[in-house]
């Protein structure tokens, strides 16, 4: 039987660091984010050659740069202002609202 995939807390526009693996140390932005697989894609991290034919929007073809995904746990949010990574946790806000927001600063993400 699969596993279960467990519930992502990076999402799609966050600003995270590679903390493990050939990139380690690069950061970016999250592109695509794939719950069910576990994967993220970040900009410019996890770099790969497709060979492609050509095609209406490709008519030259040839080899093309592009990102691949990246397991999450690779990754951790990156909090620019503290310059450091830090933890998404969910705050109760007047209304009944939840926020995400940083662990170490309690800024919103």
């Amino acid at each position: 039987m699969p596993k279960k995939p467990v519930k992502m807390k990076i999402k799609k526009g966050d600003y995270v660091i590679v903390i493990s693996g050939e990139d380690r140390g690069r950061k970016g932005r999250v592109l695509k984010a794939f719950p069910k697989a576990n994967k993220v894609v970040v900009e410019k991290v996890h770099m790969i050659k497709k060979h492609a034919k050509p095609s209406q929007t490709n008519p030259q073809g040839g080899i093309i740069s592009k990102e691949a995904p990246v397991n999450v746990s690779n990754v951790m949010l990156f909090n620019e202002k503290l310059n450091t990574v830090t933890k998404p946790v969910f705050k109760t806000r007047e209304g009944g609202h939840r926020v995400r927001t940083c662990k170490k600063s309690g800024d919103e993400l």
